[in-house]
C-alpha cells in the first residue's frame, strides 16, 4: 500500500483514474476513511485523476499516540501531494477535511489551484470536543456511534439503513479511538477565523440545509470571509457526498471543470468524439462519410445534442445509460437502434448478463412479446460477437 511519511505518521493514500486528467485530492471527515467517497468516485473519475487519503488516526493511516494539531493534518495533505507527484491540484474536503483545506490554502497555497470546503467550520466550541475525547477514550467508538450518525445524515437516510449508510457506520465503529480522539483535539483547538481572508484561490463552499454540526450560516460566514467564494446549499445533513451524491457532484464538477464547449462547433466536435467512443469509431466514421445534403443538418443536430450534451453528462455511468437506451428502444420497438446499441455495448465490454437483465425487466414493464423480440435480436448479435472472438483467438 502507498504511504506518505509525514512527521511521526505514515499516511495511507491511493490514486484512481486517468493520470492525464486534472488531479483532485479528497479529504474525508472525522470518523470516516476514504471509502466514504465511494458513491461519487465513478463520476469524479470521468473528470479527474483522483487521490484519496486517510487522515492520521483513521483507516490505514498511522494513529500516533497523543493529540494532533491542524498544522500536522495540513502537513499530512502536503506529504500526500508530494508522494503522488502532484505539482498542483484541486482539493475538496468535507468537515475535518474542509478544516485541513482552509489551513492549507492559508498557509501552503503554492500547489493549490481551487478549493471546495464542504460542511465545515473554522471554529467550534472546545467543550464539545473535550467531552467527545473523554467519552471515546473511556467507552469506545460504539458509545457515540448513534449520535455521530444522527449528525452525519438526515433521519430519513438513517432510517433507510442502506448500503452506503452501513458502510459509513461500520467504518466508524472500527475506528481507532485514540486516533479519533487525536483528531478531536485538533478540532477542539482549531480557530481559523482570522486565516480565511488569506485564502486567495477560487473557493466553493458547500453547505447542508439540514446540517446540525456545521449549519448553513457557518458556510455563508466562511464564504463571506474569502474573496470571491461562492456558496451552494445541498438538501442533506453533514456528509452530503454520501447522502446526495448526484447533487454534490453537480456542484463540484460545475465549479472545477472548465466547460469543454463554448461554440456550437465545439459542441459538435465534442459530441462526435463521444459518439465514436460509445458506438465505435469505425461505425461513426462510416456514418459521417455517408452524410448527404438531405440529412446533413439532422446528423449535425443529433451529434451536437444527443452526443455533445446528453451522452457527455457524467450523471450516469456508460453502462447505466446504455441499459436505459436499450430499454427505451424495446419499449418503442425501435429495433434498428436496439441492434446498434447492443452491438456497441458488447464491443465496449458490457457483459451479456447486463443486457439480459435489461431485457428481463423489459418483459415486466414493456411486455413479453417486445422482450422476446429483443432476446432474439440480441442473441444473434451476441452469437456473432462470440464467433468473431473465436476467429480472432484462433488467428493468434
Amino acid at each position: 500500500m502507498p504511504h506518505a511519511l509525514s512527521g511521526d505518521a505514515r499516511i495511507y493514500w491511493r490514486a484512481d483514474g486517468d493520470r492525464s486528467l486534472p488531479p483532485l485530492i479528497l479529504g474525508n471527515s472525522i470518523g470516516t476513511d476514504f471509502a466514504a467517497w465511494d458513491p461519487v468516485m465513478p463520476r469524479l473519475m470521468r473528470h479527474f485523476y483522483v487521490v484519496r487519503y486517510d487522515a492520521r488516526g483513521h483507516g490505514a493511516s498511522d494513529a500516533p499516540a497523543g493529540e494532533y494539531t491542524i498544522a500536522q493534518l495540513g502537513a499530512d495533505l502536503d506529504a500526500v501531494a508530494i508522494a503522488a507527484g502532484l505539482d498542483s491540484f484541486d482539493y475538496c474536503g468535507v468537515s475535518l477535511g474542509g478544516m485541513v483545506g482552509m489551513w492549507y490554502a492559508a498557509n501552503r497555497p503554492a500547489r493549490l489551484r481551487r478549493l471546495i470546503l464542504a460542511n465545515t467550520a473554522p471554529k467550534f466550541d472546545p467543550a464539545i470536543w473535550r467531552t467527545r475525547i473523554a467519552t471515546v477514550l473511556e467507552k469506545g467508538m460504539d458509545s457515540i456511534a448513534d449520535m455521530a450518525m444522527a449528525r452525519f445524515f438526515t433521519p430519513e437516510f438513517v432510517a433507510r439503513n442502506g448500503i452506503e449508510f452501513q458502510r459509513v457506520r461500520n467504518t466508524f465503529l472500527s475506528m481507532s479511538a485514540p486516533g479519533y480522539a487525536g483528531c478531536c483535539a485538533a478540532i477542539r483547538d482549531l480557530d481559523l477565523t482570522s486565516s480565511l481572508s488569506a485564502i486567495k484561490v477560487p473557493t466553493l463552499v458547500l453547505t447542508g440545509e439540514r446540517d446540525l454540526s456545521t449549519p448553513p450560516a457557518v458556510g455563508q460566514q466562511i464564504a463571506a470571509a474569502i474573496d470571491g467564494a461562492v456558496v451552494v446549499a445541498l438538501p442533506a445533513a453533514h456528509i452530503a457526498a454520501t447522502e446526495t451524491p448526484v447533487q454534490f457532484c453537480d456542484a463540484a464538477v460545475e465549479f472545477l471543470v472548465d466547460p469543454p464547449v463554448e461554440t456550437e462547433a465545439d459542441r459538435y466536435a465534442y459530441g462526435l468524439d463521444r459518439r465514436k467512443q460509445v458506438l465505435g469509431r469505425e461505425y461513426v466514421e462510416q456514418r459521417v462519410a455517408s452524410v448527404t445534403p438531405f440529412n446533413k443538418r439532422f446528423q449535425a443536430f443529433i451529434t451536437r445534442y444527443a452526443w455533445g450534451e446528453l451522452w457527455t453528462s457524467s450523471r450516469f455511468q456508460d453502462v447505466e445509460r446504455r441499459m436505459m437506451v436499450l430499454s427505451m428502444m424495446v419499449a418503442l420497438g425501435r429495433w434498428e437502434e436496439f441492434e446498434l446499441h447492443v452491438g456497441a455495448a458488447l464491443r465496449a465490454g458490457v457483459e451479456a448478463q447486463a443486457i439480459e437483465e435489461a431485457l428481463v425487466q423489459a418483459a415486466v414493464y414493456c411486455g413479453v412479446p417486445a422482450a422476446n423480440t429483443g432476446f432474439a435480436l440480441a442473441g444473434k448479435i451476441l452469437a456473432k460477437a462470440q464467433e468473431d472472438a473465436g476467429k480472432d483467438a484462433a488467428a493468434k
